[in-house]
């Protein structure tokens, strides 16, 4: 706390200031404090007669009226005792009484003779001198006595703390504690909680609006789910990250018996109101919770099929796949479907000078400052942006094909070789990698055939139109047939439904993830970018990615290989 000070003008002429500035009178030592301020107002007070029903002016009054009618001298009482005696404490207490005490009586251990007998009685406000330690001065003072109600002190207050200590060692346990402690060493920090945050961030409404106005991965679901009759009718389905539950409408809506919903965010709350406005809670079931933990209800044990969008930026960032293999093992019948049921990550070579520009070139000259200083960090993390289709400078080459029948949680961090052929028809330059996804959805939930290539949605393409309901108007779906795994009539149905999130395709929301090159690469048409790409989940947190790219380049047939260039990212 600051005090300002009032001008050296407006101080009185009977006071002045010392050269720090601070106010001093002519006698520092007479200066009134608080505590002289209590005690004289106390002072001031009506006080009764210790002996008798008699109200005083003042507590000096008062002791002077029972020196002078009782003889009872209480200064010369307390000195004597070194210890403040209230005879009011007493029952019935005379002068000859209070004034015979020795101090070796039961009351001076009492707490029964702590409360006074009258409530803010203005004798206990006021302490004479002769009260306190000072009585080594006074004449009656008796150095014998006093040890002796010091030693009685002092034991009373190690009584005091042995049954204090007695008491927090039986209430904490503390012994058994410090045993724990001294057995396994010290008590590790909480375990780092990385789904916090990740489940707040699908509780509000942007997200889901971006996932469901993305046409191309709607459709794509809503397509494979409608034209596969065969495999949803009387079907027993479990959405994997729900959402809003769109997923689980369109099952409902092509047949499904039974859809099971799970979603760990508050968006759970929403889809169970959705559900509800869609007339589908006979059907749909929403089941708050993480997927690893939770039980179905009314006793099922095992679905027939598992749908869930849970891919992320470069495919894996935010580990969703590991809960929704999870929840295949915990819960997918044998023969049961995945969708998808496939999804390959997809590497290729880019001219990416546009990225380039925005986010490093940039900093160069900012109305005529050089902050190139804020570009260094920029080569540490990818980036996810969108690029053209002319921007690809080779064939995309598969560094990681992801069965959803088979793949294991530990296979998800993984190294693989590349090897990327440039098809720049002349000299071009090569800023980044561009790493994308397709995906995969097969009727039999079995990998697609050697060579298949996802479908790539260009503008105008009609796929909404095919599967969407148009004015309110349910879609058609196809005639009522038996399930594939109980033989039967069939009619020919799509094979393999696709998607693509690379740059030849619309975008989606999940765009291009670019690993930005330090050095960019000179390449002509033939020319050999080959390496090891190095996937694996953050340490520092489970839901992201740490990426490192080897990678060395021939630039023509019959040069030599280029030294290995390194380089590592965050995905994040």
């Amino acid at each position: 706390m600051s005090v300002r000070l009032p001008p050296r003008s407006s101080i009185p002429e009977d006071e002045g200031a010392s050269d720090d500035g601070t106010l001093s009178t002519e006698d520092d030592e007479a200066e009134e404090t608080w505590d002289d301020w209590v005690s004289d107002s106390m002072e001031q007070r009506p006080c009764r007669s210790l002996f008798e029903d008699k109200l005083l002016p003042c507590v000096q009054d008062a002791l002077a009226f029972d020196k002078d009618m009782h003889g009872f001298d209480l200064d010369a009482v307390c000195g004597r005792l070194c210890a403040f005696i209230y005879p009011c404490f007493l029952q019935n207490p005379t002068p000859q009484a209070v004034t015979a005490l020795t101090g070796k009586e039961d009351l001076f251990s009492s707490e029964e003779y702590l409360h006074p007998a009258l409530e803010d009685d203005p004798l206990l406000q006021v302490q004479n001198d002769n009260w306190t330690d000072s009585d080594a001065d006074d004449t009656n003072f008796d150095p014998a006595k006093r040890i002796i109600a010091l030693q009685k002190q002092l034991a009373a207050a190690k009584q005091d703390l042995a049954e204090y200590r007695a008491f927090v060692s039986k209430q904490l346990d503390v012994s058994s504690l410090l045993g724990a402690v001294n057995e396994q060493g010290p008590v590790p920090p909480a375990a780092r909680d990385d789904d916090s945050h990740y489940f707040d961030s699908y509780g509000e409404n942007d997200i889901h609006a971006v996932m469901i106005q993305d046409k191309v991965r709607t459709a794509t679901y809503a397509q494979f789910i409608l034209t596969n009759s065969a495999l949803f009718r009387d079907a027993v389905v479990l959405d994997v990250g729900c959402g809003t539950g769109i997923l689980s409408l369109v099952a409902a809506r092509a047949g499904a018996k039974r859809v099971f919903a799970v979603d760990a965010s508050d968006i759970a709350e929403k889809a169970e109101r959705i559900v509800k406005a869609n007339g589908l809670e006979d059907t749909i079931t929403v089941v708050r919770g993480k997927v690893e933990d939770i039980t179905l209800p009314d006793g099922v044990q095992q679905v027939d099929v598992i749908i869930s969008e849970w891919m992320g930026y470069a495919l894996l960032y935010e580990s969703m796949l590991d809960s929704v293999l999870r929840a295949r093992d915990r819960f997918l019948r044998p023969g049961g479907v995945m969708s998808p049921s496939q999804c390959k990550m997809m590497l290729a070579l880019c001219d990416a000078k546009e990225v380039r520009k925005e986010r490093v070139d940039f900093w160069d000259d900012v109305y005529g400052f050089d902050l190139s200083t804020m570009a260094q960090d920029v080569y540490d993390d990818a980036i996810v942006d969108v690029v053209g289709p002319d921007t690809l400078l080779s064939e995309p080459y598969t560094v990681k094909d992801l069965h959803l029948d088979s793949i294991t949680p530990r296979q998800l961090d993984f190294v693989s070789t590349f090897s990327l052929v440039s098809t720049a028809e002349r000299r071009r330059k090569v800023d980044a990698f561009a790493l994308y996804f397709d995906t995969f959805f097969t009727a039999d939930g079995q990998p697609v055939p050697e060579g298949t290539t996802a479908k790539v949605v260009r503008d105008g393409d009609p796929i909404l139109a095919e599967v969407w309901p148009v004015g309110g108007r349910p879609l058609p779906l196809p005639s009522p047939m038996r399930r594939m795994s109980l033989g039967g009539p069939t009619h020919t149905e799509p094979a393999v439904t696709s998607f693509s999130t690379g740059p030849r395709s619309v975008p989606t929301h999940w765009k291009q993830t670019l690993f930005l090159l330090r050095e960019p690469i000179v390449v002509v048409e033939g020319s050999i970018v080959s390496g090891h790409f190095h996937c694996v989940k953050s340490k520092t947190n489970s839901r992201e990615l740490d990426v490192e790219i080897h990678y060395s380049v021939r630039l023509e047939e019959g040069d030599g290989v280029g030294e290995t260039v390194v380089q590592m990212y965050k995905v994040r």
